[in-house]
């Protein structure tokens, strides 16, 4: 008997792992599941998980998507997860300490120095990509050799989220390009560890793995993993991919022309790029694409679907059913530019393109005839403006986006930002990209497809399209130029008063 052939794509989200059985012929999701597991927050400020959570849940999500299809076989395995976090492991591979992940702000005095750092010597780090954030590993290890040595004197490799999920599924030690860019420790231009940065660090170059393409295989499923998980060992694994990129691969989404806007809790902005241009005052990152010879800028915003968050939360609809769609409805009454008020959306400080912790929000403009659906619209459009001045910054010839997350789900948003973006937006299905992504790189991997662009022509097309309308352009640009001034003329004030108290 002839068994059908499919590829397993596993993605390593913050909050939950995805799986999915995807048959290799046609891309088709043939079953998906979906695991939780929390996030530890042991102190103030801390964020860490405990990589056997998401081993357990791994280990769920494939027995229930194998369990879904007894007629296949799967030929390959493909891993992306949630990038910059650090997982530390000894020389018998056992977990050292639990991961501390992305979310960790633990590392805000080493990112400060490090910031510092560069900003003092512009000509000797004009080369590398963006500002060290916190939760990014380079802090992470500087935080350790601070404060707890004993950590890292135990530890014998330091591996990003799913370098540690393959190591259990293969018991190989690797990485690849773009989780690697995504640590601040690596030279996105050579595609290897930068031993200037790991020197400003203080970081012990033999703690690194090494870094391999993302459709490298580096492993095969052992016996140990295949049994826990229910499948056959032997099965070829290849190094992965971080999410954000294998996202984009998901979509389709790796070459110059084409980007995807996530309006999620915060908005990210995605576009890859043939050739590596760093930004030389750091408002983006340029990470390395999953794909070979590809790059990508990422610019984000803190306060994307957060801003709207707070607003149902401030207004008293935290329990009121449909909210968000309350809130949407409110906002399509409202004439554009909202009445003359504008929303900058700094709730949470701001990255992208003022990385400035201490920016802060304001409605501006606001008067007596302001009611709750002017502040719907205001919102929306601020968050707009903003990813607007992302594109602006990293853009260069794109002239199509994706749009993902909450925002994709208001008609009204939705507009909303192909006008202010003055670009179509095309909405994707629900199907599970990243893994979709991992599963491709998989493929080619092991040779079931020559290319990713033979790969990419596998996928559906996506049919609807939000157009701007020329006429509601016009009007937001005028907005946006407004909008645009208030940082520079509000700047001090903003972190005068952060800092007061």
């Amino acid at each position: 008997m002839n068994l059908m052939t499919a590829l397993l794509g596993i993605d390593l989200g913050t909050s939950s792992v995805k799986t999915a059985l995807i048959d290799s012929d046609t891309l088709d999701v043939l079953a998906e599941a979906t695991q939780e597991y929390p996030v530890s927050h042991p102190q103030l400020g801390y964020a860490e998980q405990n990589p056997d959570d998401w081993w357990d849940a791994i280990v769920k999500t494939v027995r229930y998507v194998v369990s879904q299809h007894s007629d296949i076989q799967i030929v390959g395995i493909g891993v992306d997860g949630q990038m910059h976090g650090t997982v530390m492991i000894d020389e018998s591979g056992k977990w050292v300490h639990p991961a501390i992940i992305w979310a960790d702000t633990r590392t805000v005095g080493q990112v400060q120095w490090l910031t510092e750092q560069i900003q003092s010597e512009p000509g000797q780090y004009s080369d590398v990509s963006g500002l060290p954030a916190a939760g990014f590993m380079a802090g992470t290890l500087m935080w350790l050799r601070e404060h707890q040595p004993d950590i890292l004197d135990k530890t014998y490799k330091v591996l990003l989220p799913k370098d540690a999920i393959r190591y259990k599924l293969t018991g190989t030690i690797g990485t690849d390009l773009s989780d690697a860019s995504a640590t601040w420790l690596m030279d996105v231009t050579k595609g290897e560890w930068s031993s200037k940065l790991l020197d400003l660090c203080l970081v012990d170059p033999r703690l690194m793995p090494t870094i391999h393409q993302s459709h490298d295989v580096i492993g095969e499923v052992t016996a140990n993993a295949a049994m826990e998980l229910g499948i056959v060992a032997g099965i070829p694994v290849i190094a992965g991919s971080a999410d954000l990129p294998a996202q984009g691969l998901g979509h389709g989404i790796y070459k110059e022309g084409a980007g995807l806007i996530t309006v999620g809790t915060g908005g990210q902005v995605f576009a890859p790029i043939a050739k590596p241009t760093l930004d030389n005052a750091h408002r983006y990152y340029t990470l390395r694409h999953n794909v070979p010879d590809y790059w990508y800028a990422q610019a984000a915003i803190l306060s994307a679907g957060l801003s709207l968050r707070w607003l149902r939360d401030t207004l008293g609809m935290r329990d009121v059913p449909d909210a968000f769609a309350h809130l949407s409805t409110l906002a399509n009454e409202v004439n554009i530019g909202a009445d003359n008020l504008i929303f900058l959306p700094y709730l949470a400080g701001e990255r992208t393109p003022h990385m400035n912790p201490l920016s802060s929000a304001s409605f501006f403009g606001l008067r007596l005839h302001h009611k709750q659906a002017h502040l719907a619209r205001s919102v929306m459009e601020g968050v707009a403006f903003a990813l607007k001045s992302c594109v602006d910054l990293i853009g260069g010839d794109l002239h199509m986006m994706m749009l993902s997350g909450g925002a994709a789900q208001s008609h009204v948003w939705r507009q909303i930002l192909a006008d202010v973006l003055d670009m179509p937006l095309v909405l994707p299905d629900a199907r599970p990209h990243a893994c979709i992504g991992s599963a491709i790189l998989a493929g080619v991997g092991i040779g079931i497809y020559d290319s990713i662009t033979q790969a990419v022509e596998l996928l559906p097309v996506f049919e609807t399209t939000i157009e701007p309308i020329p006429e509601n352009v016009n009007r937001y640009q005028a907005y946006y130029e407004q909008y645009r001034q208030l940082y520079p003329l509000l700047k001090d004030a903003m972190e005068t008063l952060s800092l007061l108290g």
